[in-house]
């Protein structure tokens, strides 16, 4: 079974909705893919629990999960991909992390021709999808390396 980190901004029902209904569209869809999503790690409570070690330790725990990740999905949504996505972007990319983006916004974010977003966060994705069934296709059709037990 492949791991992918779902990664996208948590601070809105919005943005939680929609990413707990892509992580279970993903999983109903494609049973080989198991999702991690950053949400389920930990909650509310324990992190007013950590108190000032939070944020260390929020980013601890959602690093050391995507590390364990074959590949990393990521909203990109906004007219400037959040900051916590593009640095869970930007560790992948350089551990050899695939990411494949998904942005449903139609408004333009690029800085540079041909891209959808930032040049640095467009240049790190294998592919960017535009909506749902374009993600599906390129996580059906992504080359993962076989795993031996």
């Amino acid at each position: 079974m492949q791991r992918i980190y779902l990664a996208g901004p948590l601070f809105s029902s919005a943005k939680q909705a929609w990413l707990r209904q892509t992580k279970d569209h993903i999983e109903r869809t494609i049973p080989s893919l198991s999702v991690v999503w950053p949400f389920d790690l930990f909650d509310q409570a324990e992190i007013a629990r950590w108190g000032e070690e939070a944020p260390r330790r929020v980013m601890e725990n959602c690093r050391d999960a995507l590390a364990s990740c074959d590949m990393v999905v990521a909203l990109l949504d906004g007219p400037q991909v959040d900051d916590g996505t593009a640095w869970e972007i930007g560790f992948a990319h350089a551990r050899g992390i695939p990411v494949l983006g998904i942005r449903t916004d139609f408004r333009r974010a690029g800085d540079v021709p041909g891209a959808l977003v930032n040049a640095m966060v467009h240049g790190s994705c294998s592919g960017i999808a535009t909506n749902m069934e374009e993600l599906l296709h390129l996580l059906r059709n992504f080359p993962f390396p076989s795993r031996t037990a």
